[in-house]
C-alpha cells in the first residue's frame, strides 16, 4: 500500500475517542506551549514583518493572527507559523528533529476556529498532525537534516494532514494533501550562516502550505500519490537514506506526540545540552570570566553542523552560537529569553570566553544520536583544576522532564505582555479543551 494511502487511513481512522488520557493531557500542554511561544514572538520584527505583509495583501476574516486582527485560514496560519519559532522556544522531537507546535497548531487552529469545530476535534488532529510529520522525519533523518530544516519540510506533512482532518477530507483527498504538501516542501539552513530572518518563513510556509494543500484537496485538486517514496519524491529527492519501516511501524498503537520535548532556554536545541550542564558549573563555582581557562564541549555532529560558530554577529546568530550559549551559561547562569540581547551580544567577557570554547564530535554521543541528543563538557580553570559534566537527555526530554507547572509558569512568562485575568483565561481554556464545543473564540482574550 502506498505511504500516503496509510497515513491517510490512520488519520481518518483516529477519533478523539481513541486517545488514551495521557495522550490528551500531553497535547493540552503542547498547545499552552505553543501559545506562550506564539504570544511572546507575536510583537518580534521579523514577525512583524510577515503581519505587516498580510494585511497589505488581504483576506477574507476567517481567523485570528497573534499580532491581531483577522484574515484568512492560509494567511492566518502563515503569520501565527511564524510567531511561535522566531523567540526560540517551542517544542521538539529528537527523532525527527521537528518542531511539530509551530507548524502544526497554527494550520490547525486556523481551521477549528473557522469552522467553530470543538476542541476534542483540534486535539485529535493536532495528534494526528504531530504522528505524521514525526514519522516522515524519522524516516529521513539525520540525512536529510544537513542540508534541510526538518521543521519546514516534514512538518508541511504534518500540517496538511492536520487541516484535512479538521475538514473532514476522505482518503483520496486526504492522500492529495500529503501529495501537494510534499511537492511544496522546503527550507535551506543557510540562514544561520548570517543569521537571516528567513527561519521564520520556513515556519509560516510551512503551515500555510498544509493549509492550502488540504483547501485545494477539498476541491478535487490532485496530488502524487506516491509524494514520499516515489522515485522523483520526497525521500529519494532529500535524503541520502531514508527508513520507511519509520512511516509505519506502531502506525495508529503509538502515539509519537508523547515523545514530544519541551525547551527551557531560548536558543538552538542543540546548544541546550551544554547549557544545562555549564549552569551546573555556575551554580557551584561562579567562576569569573578570569578563572575559566577553556571549555570543552563534545557532542554529535548535527549540533557542531548547525551550532559551530565561534562569531555570531547578531542576537538571532548567537542562540545558533554552540560557543556563545556555553559561555552565556556559565557566566550568566541562565540561557533565558531576556538573556539573548544586544548587551549580552557584545558583553566583553563572553566573546572573549566563547573564544575558549572548542566544539568537537564525540564518536560515542554521535553513535547515539538522535535517540539521545547528549554532551559531555569539559571546563578547565586556571588553577589547573578540571570539571568534567555529561548529560544524554537536555532539560524537557520526556527522560528528563519539565512538569505541568514548570510549563504553566513558562506560559505565564512568555504571555507577559498580556493581563493576568487574560493569561489565566487563555491557560484554563486550554487545559480544559476537551469540554469547550466551540474553538472560535480560543484567541478571544489575545
Amino acid at each position: 500500500m502506498e505511504l500516503s494511502k496509510k497515513l491517510a487511513k490512520y488519520s481518518i481512522e483516529m477519533s478523539y475517542e481513541k486517545l488514551p488520557p495521557e495522550v490528551v493531557s500531553y497535547t493540552k500542554l503542547c498547545i499552552l506551549d505553543y501559545f506562550g511561544s506564539a504570544i511572546a514572538g507575536s510583537d518580534k520584527v521579523p514577525v512583524q514583518m510577515i503581519s505587516d505583509l498580510v494585511k497589505e495583501l488581504g483576506g477574507t476574516e476567517q481567523a485570528n493572527l497573534f499580532t491581531g486582527g483577522k484574515s484568512s485560514v492560509s494567511n492566518a496560519a502563515l503569520v501565527n507559523g511564524s510567531a511561535s519559532h522566531v523567540v526560540e522556544l517551542d517544542d521538539i522531537h529528537k527523532g525527527s528533529i521537528i518542531h511539530a507546535a509551530t507548524v502544526v497548531i497554527p494550520a490547525a487552529l486556523a481551521i477549528a476556529e473557522w469552522k467553530k469545530l470543538s476542541g476534542k476535534e483540534l486535539i485529535t488532529a493536532i495528534v494526528v498532525g504531530y504522528e505524521v510529520c514525526y514519522r516522515i522525519g524519522e524516516a529521513v533523518s539525520p540525512s536529510h537534516y544537513y542540508y534541510w530544516h526538518n521543521t519546514a519540510t516534514c512538518g508541511t506533512f504534518g500540517a496538511a494532514i492536520a487541516a484535512a482532518k479538521l475538514l473532514d477530507l476522505n482518503e483520496e483527498q486526504m492522500i492529495s494533501a500529503l501529495g501537494n504538501a510534499g511537492t511544496q516542501a522546503a527550507g535551506l539552513w543557510e540562514f544561520i550562516e548570517d543569521g537571516a530572518m528567513t527561519k521564520q518563513l520556513h515556519t509560516g510556509k510551512a503551515s500555510m502550505n498544509g493549509v492550502i494543500s488540504a483547501l485545494l484537496a477539498q476541491k478535487g485538486f490532485t496530488g502524487p500519490r506516491k509524494i514520499l517514496e516515489g522515485k522523483r519524491g520526497f525521500f529519494n529527492a532529500m535524503s541520502d537514506a531514508h527508513d520507511v519501516s519509520k512511516i509505519t511501524d506502531g502506525l495508529g498503537t503509538e502515539f509519537k506526540i508523547l515523545e514530544n520535548s519541551f525547551k527551557i532556554h531560548a536558543s538552538c536545541r542543540h546548544t541546550h545540552h551544554a547549557i544545562d550542564l555549564l549552569i551546573e558549573v555556575f551554580k557551584e563555582r561562579q567562576p569569573t570570566f578570569e578563572e575559566i581557562k577553556s571549555i570543552t564541549v563534545n557532542s554529535y555532529q548535527s549540533a557542531i553542523d548547525i551550532t559551530d560558530n565561534d562569531n555570531p554577529k547578531t542576537e538571532y546568530a548567537s542562540k545558533f552560537s554552540l560557543q556563545f550559549c556555553s559561555a552565556l551559561a556559565i557566566l550568566k547562569g541562565s540561557a533565558n529569553l531576556n538573556d539573548f540581547n544586544e548587551s549580552i551580544l557584545t558583553d566583553h567577557e563572553i566573546r572573549e570566553l566563547l573564544k575558549k570554547v572548542k566544539v568537537v564530535v564525540d564518536p560515542q554521543i554521535n553513535a547515539n544520536y538522535p535517540k539521545q541528543w547528549g554532551a559531555a563538557v569539559e571546563v578547565e580553570f586556571s588553577n589547573g583544576e578540571t570539571l568534567n559534566r555529561q548529560t544524554d537527555f537536555p532539560k524537557g526530554d520526556p527522560e528528563n522532564a519539565v512538569t505541568s507547572e514548570e510549563l504553566l509558569e513558562k506560559f505565564m512568562n512568555l504571555a507577559r505582555k498580556l493581563p493576568e485575568k487574560n493569561k489565566k483565561q487563555i491557560a484554563d481554556n486550554i487545559l480544559a479543551l476537551e469540554s469547550i464545543e466551540n474553538t472560535e473564540f480560543l484567541m478571544a482574550d489575545i
